[in-house]
């Protein structure tokens, strides 16, 4: 009698073009495929930030949804108390400049809407969650603020700063997890993740 094939863990799709986060997942020991998708990320009016990536990542997993695998989507923003619209990817260095005034000398949060879609069975399993981490910028003077910018790190990124790089120096403190300000809460993603038998 022959021994029944071990069952093979289901492919993690990534529905992510972020060499960050896939950098991440890979850091925890998970693989995945990527598979990036052009999912529409226009801020509605008077959205809030947390309903904006919540809605922006459930599209974009849905736009890489595969049979018999999960599929792992995210979106990240930054955003102030008080004011609703979020601080997105600059357009350019001038709007990169004016988001690292706004966030200087003061806290910010930046939000990671996640959600995970399960199509191992005969209907989509959705695993939606978000989290919230809370910024401290010190005081950064026009002069502080081009030497970032000459970096370049700026440039796709959420409210124009890579915590990961250059702007880690901009950085007084944080309150939550470091990996979602880089972009994908990871802990709370490999929980998620095992319990559904994707290691």
């Amino acid at each position: 009698m022959t021994e029944p094939a071990p069952l093979t863990p289901p492919v993690l799709v990534l529905a992510s073009a972020s060499p960050r986060r896939a950098e991440l997942l890979r850091s925890a020991g998970i693989a995945c495929t990527r598979a990036p998708v052009d999912a529409d990320e226009t801020w509605l009016p008077g959205e809030p930030p947390p309903a904006y990536v919540e809605r922006v990542a459930r599209a974009k997993a849905d736009l890489a949804l595969r049979p018999g695998s999960v599929v792992l989507a995210a979106d990240t923003t930054v955003w102030l108390e008080g004011q609703v619209e979020p601080l997105a990817k600059a357009a350019d260095r001038a709007e990169a400049a004016a988001m690292l005034t706004r966030l200087a000398g003061r806290s910010h949060f930046t939000t990671t809407a996640v959600a995970i879609a399960d199509l191992r069975g005969p209907e989509v399993r959705w695993h939606p969650f978000a989290v919230t981490t809370t910024v401290w910028f010190r005081p950064l003077t026009p002069a502080q603020i081009d030497r970032y910018l000459d970096t370049e790190e700026w440039r796709d990124k959420a409210g124009a700063y890579g915590i990961q790089g250059a702007a880690a120096g901009l950085v007084r403190k944080i309150e939550g997890s470091y990996t979602n300000v880089v972009g994908l809460p990871l802990a709370e993603v490999v929980e998620l993740l095992e319990s559904l038998g994707v290691t």
